[in-house]
């Protein structure tokens, strides 16, 4: 069984022969009877072949990945695509999540940097005494 999920919805849940996935350590595959585990998940795209033999994909933007049981597989991922061609979802999907994700690292740095020098100033401030803040 795999369960994919975001924060909306259950996008995937379905009977699965066997799946792939990454985290920092690589590629693994799982197959039924796999030992528990629990892993990040880098962005990827996550594969499975169902029981029918049909293959199944899913661009994931990080995550969790349980397995429990050695039946079953959950990701708990904050933003997915499904797509029945795996070179497009790897090419587009993948770029967009690392262009959203190198975004959301800039406005992150430059929000540090505007507290920095509000922190800086305050010092500044307090150092001269309480003439210069206006007091």
């Amino acid at each position: 069984m795999l369960r994919i999920t975001d924060p909306t919805a259950i996008v995937v849940d379905r009977d699965v022969d066997s799946f792939r996935a990454e985290d920092a350590s690589g590629s693994f595959g799982i197959l039924a009877g796999h030992a528990d585990l629990v892993t990040a998940l880098e962005i990827s795209v996550v594969s499975w072949k169902e029981i029918d033999g049909r293959p199944g994909f899913c661009a994931v933007r990080n995550g969790i990945l349980t397995v429990s049981g050695g039946t079953r597989v959950d990701i708990a991922t904050r933003e997915t695509h499904l797509g029945d061609d795996l070179e497009e979802l790897e090419a587009v999907v993948l770029a967009g999540y690392r262009t959203q994700i190198e975004a959301e690292r800039s406005s992150r740095t430059a929000s540090a940097k505007l507290r920095m020098q509000a922190i800086r100033r305050m010092v500044e401030a307090l150092q001269g005494g309480p003439s210069e803040i206006g007091l």
